[in-house]
């Protein structure tokens, strides 16, 4: 044993400068590699709110969930669905006749609540099937415009609201909500517009939705007055997508707003040979003169862009036509609007629900012929034309074009502003 001390001793005494040098070079590179990792670390905590963090964490942090905006073919009006991860919305309902169809377009999706229903302005071909949307889904939050309308179609929103125990707000103009990994920023409406009169268009809610690098802007009807604060309010509204204000009004999509958006592709939500000349070949020109790639819901129906932060993909091929719209609103479309708001006489209006819809009156003649074919429903029907309701065994049904049929109690239907057939009284 003494021997074998003795060797080692030799051993290391021999090599006693060499390995001293050696072992003064590790533990220099030990001190270093140490210093190092704590340099590292502390350069991600710093990086961070909330203090230590791990790489797990900084994935988690950074990741963009696939985000789809779904602008719904709904004639004329406006209903957009955003989703983002297991999160969703929706912006605008169109017109009293597209509840149900929004309702089923929704619900095919597997969702079954809404972190946020945005209602931009009070206009009918905005809000009209809102009632059917607020009392089929939950809803976290409701955003409505500040600006209030003594309408039908109005009134019918709030009674909706009152039914679930809802209350709706206006979002102040630069605050900032998330969905999934995505946040919205409001941008409009900045101020009251009552100076310019009836003006509801003006008083939209707008904001810019950004899902990683992508970008989308909406402005509802927003016309001149409103754009121009928008473009002034100091935030960013750079957007690779912008839905177009007003279905493509001349009186949105100023030059300013365009040359401050810089878009890459546009969305116009219009109807088929729209009777309100949308889109205006003057917008058009603008966004064609610009290169950007228009989308348009008369032309290709409902159109989906998939946003997974880096890049947006398309359901669809851009448009090609440069159509403008037709621009030959009928007498019909007065009295509707007339109606609407109110200005059209109590006599008038007890004259106009006494004469029977001719569709009616078809359906009542084939019913005659066709009763033991015909499938009987439980339940109620919906006439989404005149707005009534009717039992399964009424001779006064609707046509198919105009029919719902649905399990919803009375209660449910009522809420949604539909009244009993005088004929069956459901």
């Amino acid at each position: 044993m003494n021997r074998m001390k003795k060797i080692q001793w030799k051993t290391w005494n021999g090599k006693r400068g060499g390995h001293v040098q050696l072992l003064g070079v590790l533990i220099m590179l030990m001190f270093l590699l140490c210093a190092c990792g704590n340099t590292g670390s502390q350069q991600e905590v710093t990086g961070k709110s909330g203090g230590n963090s791990t790489d797990n964490d900084t994935e988690d942090t950074l990741a963009t969930d696939e985000m789809q905006v779904h602008f719904m073919d709904v004639g004329h009006g406006d209903s957009t669905l955003i989703t983002c991860g297991d999160h969703a919305m929706l912006i605008d309902t169109g017109d009293d006749s597209k509840g149900t169809t929004i309702q089923n377009y929704i619900q095919k999706r597997g969702i079954k609540k809404l972190d946020y229903l945005i209602l931009t302005h009070p206009d009918k071909d905005h809000i009209g099937g809102a009632p059917v949307i607020i009392t089929k889904f939950d809803i976290d939050q409701v955003f409505m415009s500040y600006y209030e309308k003594d309408s039908k179609t109005y009134k019918k929103v709030l009674e909706a609201l009152d039914y679930r125990n809802l209350n709706y707000t206006t979002p102040e103009v630069g605050t900032v909500y998330t969905l999934g990994s995505a946040k919205f920023t409001v941008i409009a409406p900045n101020g009251g517009y009552d100076q310019y009169g009836d003006d509801s268009n003006n008083s939209s809610i707008g904001f810019v939705l950004e899902n990683g690098k992508n970008r989308f802007l909406f402005t509802g009807d927003a016309e001149e007055a409103a754009e121009n604060d928008i473009v002034k309010n100091g935030i960013d509204i750079r957007a690779d997508v912008y839905q177009v204000g007003h279905h493509g009004s001349k009186t949105s999509t100023t030059e300013a707003l365009l040359e401050s958006v810089q878009p890459s592709f546009a969305v116009i939500s219009c109807g088929v040979n729209d009777d309100h000349g949308h889109p205006n070949a003057q917008t058009l020109n603008r966004l064609r003169g610009m290169g950007v790639q228009v989308y348009r819901t008369d032309e290709q129906g409902s159109i989906i862009a998939t946003s997974d932060g880096e890049k947006i993909t398309w359901n669809c091929a851009p448009s090609t036509t440069w159509k403008s719209g037709e621009g030959t609103k009928s007498s019909d479309v007065k009295t509707e609007a007339a109606k609407e708001n109110g200005t059209v006489s109590d006599e008038k209006k007890d004259l106009q629900d006494e004469i029977p819809d001719m569709e009616d009156a078809e359906v009542e003649t084939q019913t005659q012929w066709d009763d033991t074919d015909q499938e009987v429903s439980t339940g109620y029907v919906l006439n989404t034309k005149s707005m009534k309701f009717h039992l399964p065994t009424c001779n006064k049904l609707p046509s198919q074009k105009n029919r719902e049929d649905t399990d919803m109690s009375r209660d449910e239907i009522i809420a949604q502003g539909y009244e009993p057939c005088k004929r069956c009284n459901p």
